[in-house]
């Protein structure tokens, strides 16, 4: 077979894609597409579709291998999205979790007030393209939801805004179970639901989201250092999945931005064709939450040590990372096009090989050779991700495999059956090796293990 041929732009950084290239691939491609689609959509709701679920997975396990199976401080657990009402006045939600909102009397255009200056002109007001706003109100941000056969105040509850508050719920039950000694941590992951004013930029901020969330409760004479602790754990993390310092920061909280409960915070930032955002939030929350749900309550959260007999209420040190946000960021750090040698334009996806969504595709030479192919896919699908292929030239099944970030290719050609070997195509070089059939798996395995 013909080796391809790369410019070995691979090994530059390459420009950040447009926005619309990023939704457009996914559609496409069957990564993201908006919610509810053939009655027009619903805004700030997205559906993953066959390789999108398989992204968000893989970004999941990751992240619960590093933050919770790799450790023996931490433990992972999974609660419900709708909690004791009493929870959101606890935590704050009912009262302040809130934006600024004003409405345009012309267009009836919604938005938040601290967002006018990207909204563009009036499209309704006769001889002038200002908006005619309405008086900042607050809007609340909880979803509600009715529990039970009545309808009435009784009967309310919310959609949870974030997972954290129930790992504090949580927390007593949690660290007697798991015979767990200060400082440890309790992580999950889950759906949120915030009833945002705009939703925009793609999946990054939506009405319905995955977080990440680990909770990491201390001394309060070390809180410190552990909150330097997890913001470098979690900026690692991020270097792993091949996130250069040219789109990668950390941004302290100025005093003014702390919440009030808060000493420190920093953000973990990712630059965005829409410019930098965050994806992951480390924050030393301090006594604040474990105090008010014991206040609420009425349970005591404190912890008594048992060497020096100190009572005390841990603090919490938290790193908390947006799922859809990871994926996002995944997906604009990986896209590039390629210039070949040809003059052709490749476009290709170069996605940590542990996370593509097809780790293997398997592609026979030509259709007549479909049955080995087909075999050797059912036996390579006991340990990989794996996609088969027969429609199209070769050269075009590459190109499709390349733009949704499959790392290797294996072709079965006309002497497979003769020299007992198929040939292996890597994405990002483009080069091709012939190995032993019999000693693919192991082949494959290793390169895989090599990334993580």
């Amino acid at each position: 077979m013909a080796a391809e041929e790369s410019t070995g732009a691979a090994s530059e950084a390459a420009p950040l894609p447009r926005l619309d290239e990023i939704v457009s691939l996914c559609a496409r491609r069957g990564f993201i597409w908006q919610s509810s689609e053939i009655y027009g959509g619903i805004n700030g709701f997205w559906d993953y579709g066959p390789l999108g679920v398989e992204l968000k997975n893989n970004w999941k396990a990751l992240w619960w291998q590093r933050v919770v199976r790799e450790r023996d401080d931490v433990e992972g657990i999974d609660s419900s999205i709708i909690a004791h009402p009493r929870t959101w006045e606890a935590s704050g939600h009912v009262e302040h979790f809130s934006d600024p909102l004003v409405d345009c009397r012309a267009c009836k255009k919604r938005v938040r007030a601290d967002q006018l200056d990207d909204v563009g002109p009036c499209p309704a007001r006769q001889g002038t393209s200002e908006h005619d706003w309405t008086p900042a109100r607050n809007f609340n941000l909880m979803l509600r939801t009715q529990v039970g056969a009545q309808e009435d105040a009784a009967s309310t509850a919310f959609l949870r805004a974030e997972t954290c508050q129930s790992i504090f719920l949580d927390f007593k039950r949690v660290r007697e179970s798991a015979r767990q000694k200060l400082p440890f941590g309790i992580a999950q992951i889950g759906k949120a639901f915030r009833n945002e004013i705009n939703p925009r930029n793609f999946t990054f901020r939506s009405r319905e989201f995955e977080q990440a969330e680990l909770e990491f409760f201390v001394h309060p004479g070390e809180r410190e250092k552990w909150f330097a602790h997890w913001l470098a754990q979690r900026l690692e993390f991020y270097r792993a999945l091949g996130f250069q310092d040219d789109r990668l920061r950390v941004r302290p909280h100025r005093p003014d931005e702390l919440a009030h409960y808060a000493r420190a915070a920093s953000d973990i930032e990712f630059r965005f064709p829409f410019g930098w955002q965050e994806i992951e939030g480390i924050h030393d929350r301090g006594d604040w939450d474990l105090h008010r749900h014991s206040e609420y309550s009425g349970k005591d959260l404190s912890i008594t040590d048992e060497d020096s007999k100190e009572r005390y209420t841990p603090m919490v040190i938290e790193a908390s990372a947006g799922v859809d946000r990871g994926c996002l960021a995944l997906l604009c750090n990986a896209y590039a096009e390629e210039k070949l040698p040809d003059g052709e334009t490749r476009s290709v996806l170069r996605l940590p090989p542990l996370l593509a969504p097809i780790q293997v595709a398997v592609l026979p030479l030509a259709k007549k050779l479909a049955e080995p192919a087909i075999a050797l896919a059912a036996a390579l699908r006991q340990r990989f991700a794996v996609f088969y292929d027969d429609s199209g030239n070769i050269g075009r099944r590459y190109r499709r495999q390349d733009e949704v970030g499959t790392p290797f290719c294996v072709t079965i050609d006309f002497e497979s059956a003769a020299d007992g070997k198929v040939t292996v195509r890597e994405r990002d070089s483009m080069e091709q090796q012939r190995v032993p059939t019999d000693g693919l798996r192991a082949f494959l395995a290793d390169r895989l293990e090599r990334s993580r």
